[in-house]
């Protein structure tokens, strides 16, 4: 059985006292208290083994709640009791005996269910803690890093009830506990047979949105087991429009980034078929966000307009900050027209007289009145080649990159298969191949010998080699290397890609093949690329 170490069920502080509200429900201030003929009373002992300690509340479904103790093992215990048990007790007792079969470090302990007919008890784990609801009420929304670990707790529950053909049914913040020592615990598991695994993943979107924005995505259309009911309620509900769509993270607040944002609001998108529980613990559990993250949002929130008569903000409907920076991108270039066209108009003013300067370039005679000779152009040897996954790390998929310059087209490198769409599934923004020529080159052309067609990608260069081979690091070089050279293939209907027209004036080191779509692989079932050899060609 687990140990009692982590949150079995929600706890509330009050006057300094941690009470427990039963298998993660939330108590209703406004419940009148139940009052039940023949009562259990402190001291007494149920099945001649858990002895009642204190009575600490009514949970919202009417269960009593007892702190108790098991006399055999000396371990403290939650006692939750229904008044009558029988049939009317039946989903409590199935779902705590399903719970009981599943152990894992981040699902409540359930150690015993009994049905008496007059009543019927659930023995859990006795915990200090508070619920995902009590500490975003107390210290508002969770940082980025927080937040996926929390959800990548949350997920890796789900993974484990889901392996054995089981559903949660239940998932929302009032059932994701955080123990004082920093456990994450998931409660409170129910079996209704309208519940699915599917609503379990879109309920870990709505933890992990909770978590960054403090309001409830599901509202008054909530999915089944994540509903506003059982003192649910009392969430705020998410930013809206005037239609009812809900506002992404990163325009609720500042500060999250575009990868996390992009994961929860798909997970909430009925559209888009939600990975399995495994996959996104694997995800999440890989994303790794420091305090620092240079992509981190440090302007002010961007809200969509109230759903009132007024028309939403056009920047909200239209995806707001990339519209935003869009437009400041354009200023920007017409600003930069602008100055090089007052310079030019200057310099004919000054200088009309005057005969034009020549400029130097790689053909200009050489000292002594002689051309130096071009320099051959062919096959450049690429020195060293890595992959780049900087949404993941420690998985196969970064493996074997120097089967992309073994001189074999028919043995490469491939991505793993992903499910939902080309996008990687939806899990990240992309993947690539780091090239280091060994020293700055002029380089004529690169190619791509891709294993199918229907894949998108392009080509960056940088000027830093100096990034640790792990998440943290591929995040930095993809950061850093914004020069996009060539131009890029948008679902590509060959499967060779050919990058040329580079600046011969122009010496790279340091490429990245970067992947952004991958072809959905041939009969279905799932989106996968392989890279079979680059090569590059140049002087």
């Amino acid at each position: 059985m687990p140990s009692s170490t982590g949150p079995s069920i929600d706890t509330i502080t009050e006057g300094g006292r941690v009470t427990q509200v039963g298998e993660g429900q939330e108590a209703e201030e406004t419940s009148p208290p139940v009052v039940t003929f023949g009562a259990p009373t402190a001291g007494e002992v149920l099945a001649e083994r858990y002895e009642l300690v204190e009575h600490i509340n009514n949970d919202s479904a009417g269960r009593l709640v007892w702190r108790g103790v098991d006399v055999i093992l000396r371990r403290p215990v939650a006692v939750v009791l229904r008044y009558p048990g029988g049939d009317s007790a039946t989903e409590m007792l199935q779902a705590a005996v399903a719970a009981s079969r599943v152990i894992h470090p981040n699902l409540v302990g359930v150690y015993d269910a009994i049905d008496e007919d007059d009543r019927a008890y659930v023995v859990r784990e006795w915990v200090d803690g508070q619920s995902l609801r009590e500490l975003v009420a107390a210290d508002g929304p969770l940082d980025p890093a927080r937040a996926t670990a929390i959800g990548s707790a949350v997920a890796s529950a789900l993974a484990a009830v889901h392996a054995t053909g089981m559903v949660h049914g239940n998932v929302h913040p009032g059932t994701v506990m955080i123990s004082d020592d920093a456990r994450v615990v998931l409660a409170d598991a129910r079996t209704d047979g309208a519940d699915s695994q599917e609503n379990d993943l879109r309920a870990v979107g709505g933890v992990l949105y909770f978590a960054l924005t403090g309001h409830w995505p599901h509202g008054e259309a909530p999915l089944h087991g994540a509903t506003a009911g059982h003192g649910r309620a009392a969430l705020p509900d998410a930013v809206r429009d005037a239609g009812g769509a809900i506002a992404a993270p990163r325009q609720v607040r500042a500060g999250v980034p575009a990868y996390l944002d992009d994961l929860t609001m798909d997970l909430l998108d009925p559209e888009i078929a939600p990975p399995s529980s495994d996959v996104l613990s694997a995800e999440l559990n890989r994303l790794d966000i420091p305090a620092d993250e240079h992509f981190l949002e440090q302007a002010g929130p961007l809200r969509f307009t109230a759903d009132t008569e007024d028309e939403p903000s056009p920047l909200a409907a239209a995806g707001g900050r990339k519209v935003a920076l869009g437009i400041a991108g354009l200023l920007a270039v017409a600003l930069v027209g602008l100055l090089i066209g007052i310079s030019a108009l200057g310099g004919d003013d000054k200088d009309k007289t005057k005969e034009p300067v020549s400029q130097p370039t790689s053909s200009a005679p050489a000292a002594g009145g002689t051309s130096a000779p071009a320099a051959p152009v062919g096959k450049l040897t690429i020195q060293d080649v890595r992959i780049i996954d900087p949404e993941s790390r420690d998985r196969a998929e970064v493996r074997n990159a120097e089967k992309v310059i073994d001189g074999d087209p028919n043995e490469g490198w491939e991505t793993a298969s992903y499910r939902n769409n080309g996008k990687f599934g939806g899990l990240k923004k992309g993947m690539g191949i780091w090239i280091d020529l060994g020293a700055p080159r002029t380089v004529k052309s690169i190619k791509a010998t891709l294993s199918s067609t229907g894949a998108s990608a392009e080509l960056r260069a940088g000027k830093k080699d100096d990034f640790a081979s792990s998440s943290a690091g591929d995040k930095a070089l993809v950061a850093a290397y914004t020069e996009r050279i060539g131009q890029p293939f948008e679902e590509h209907d060959g499967t060779t890609m050919v990058f040329d027209g580079f600046n011969p004036e122009a010496k790279y080191q340091y490429l990245l093949f970067w992947i952004t779509e991958l072809p959905e692989k041939e009969g279905g079932g799932g989106w996968k690329l392989g890279v079979q050899e680059l090569t590059v060609e140049g002087s």
